[in-house]
């Protein structure tokens, strides 16, 4: 226990005013080009109609759109006062949804931000969402920390059906893209046929599978499919189909990300050593690059082909929560990857090869000229607006 006269280190050890320190230091570096938001973000989605635009949850309880190339953030979506855990948009009814704490799930209009519709039916938090066009009607699934999945009719708010498999609480969802699709209404696609398949991941370490039949009453539209995958050792905290072959990349508390391929009955025939809790993966449209993040701060790049790591972005200072990748503007430029973290910033980086090389010797140059000697903490309110209670849960939260 090192020994000091400052009241604000009282009972801390050394390793943990070095820990302070190594993030006061690191909190200064403009890698990424950082958008810095008033409180932790949770979670980001791509806007699907806008390549300069993205969507983040925060800790405060708010929803916000943030436009990439000017960083502006003022369009906000207000009403919960418990953290917002996670998000989906609904093109057909043009809503924007948020998975909170406080176990609902808030809806507003995207253009307007006025208030819908607020789902309630879960007894835990919210933990991840998605939408689905059906026939005539569009789904909205929630996997929540009570371990079940809620199907609502996502425009009257009706709760269709609560799936139950999983012994602890779900943290991802995603739908098959080799489903049966159409094009429905104003060139959505949405589900005809009973082949569309629902996965869900857990604390539990298992992936399960629903099949979706839209012909089914809507009080028994999914049905279990056997038998569980279990690819990863622990938590599975993100599921991601590639664009391209379909096969599914996961994100998982033991450190790895994986590639399950679609071919061999979902066996894993990629592991890629992230190191630490990975909690997001994302794929390219071309699946030539998987890029990973989590605990340990980096921004990983892989070739998909090799396995190899052909680059890491650095610039967060705390756990990175969340990935996009948003698609090149007007055919130009190169898809671009949006991280969002625990530090309470945006970060944009280029899916390019040179501007990696570039950046890796930068890194190299940067971590051979830091000094040694103790920094003073930058900013002790760390918290992004929760209370030292709330700071607990939340850290309990993510160690799920």
């Amino acid at each position: 226990m090192s020994q000091t006269t400052d009241p604000d280190r009282f009972f801390q050890t050394t390793d943990s005013i070095a820990e302070t320190a190594r993030k006061a230091k690191k909190a200064t570096n403009k890698h990424g080009s950082p958008i810095q938001l008033p409180s932790k973000i949770l979670a980001v989605i791509a806007d699907p109609t806008a390549p300069n635009r993205v969507y983040v949850a925060e800790a405060a309880g708010t929803a916000r759109r943030v436009e990439l190339d000017t960083g502006h953030k003022t369009h906000i979506f207000r009403g919960p006062t418990t953290p917002i855990t996670s998000l989906a948009i609904s093109l057909l009814h043009h809503t924007l949804y948020a998975g909170s704490w406080d176990k609902t799930i808030w809806s507003w209009d995207i253009s307007t931000r006025a208030p819908g519709i607020r789902f309630r039916g879960h007894k835990d938090f919210v933990k991840c969402l998605l939408t689905l066009p059906l026939p005539g009607t569009e789904l909205l699934i929630s996997g929540s920390s009570d371990a079940t999945i809620i199907l609502w009719n996502a425009a009257t708010g009706e709760k269709l059906q609560t799936l139950k498999g999983h012994s602890m609480g779900v943290l991802a969802l995603a739908i098959d893209p080799l489903g049966e699709l159409s094009d429905g209404e104003n060139g959505i696609e949405e589900a005809t046929e009973d082949t569309l398949i629902l996965f869900s991941a857990s604390s539990d370490r298992t992936i399960l599978r629903w099949r979706i039949n839209p012909r089914s009453p809507s009080s028994c539209l999914a049905t279990l499919l056997p038998p569980p995958l279990t690819p990863h050792e622990t938590s599975i905290y993100a599921l991601h189909f590639s664009p391209s072959s379909a096969d599914l990349y996961t994100a998982s508390a033991d450190g790895t990300a994986m590639r399950l391929s679609r071919d061999h009955d979902w066996a894993p025939d990629s592991t890629l050593q992230h190191g630490d809790y990975v909690r997001t993966v994302a794929v390219s449209a071309n699946e030539k690059y998987i890029v990973t993040a989590g605990r340990n701060e980096d921004v990983k790049v892989w070739d998909a082909a090799s396995g190899e790591i052909v680059g890491v972005w650095w610039g967060h200072w705390d756990e990175v929560m969340g990935l996009a990748i948003v698609r090149a503007r007007a055919g130009k430029g190169v898809e671009r990857i949006v991280s969002v973290g625990i530090d309470a910033t945006v970060r944009v980086w280029p899916l390019d090869e040179q501007e990696m090389q570039q950046a890796a010797l930068e890194r190299e140059r940067e971590e051979q000229g830091i000094e040694t000697e103790e920094v003073e903490a930058v900013g002790k309110e760390v918290g992004g607006g929760l209370t030292a209670e709330e700071e607990a849960e939340l850290a309990e939260l993510m160690d799920d």
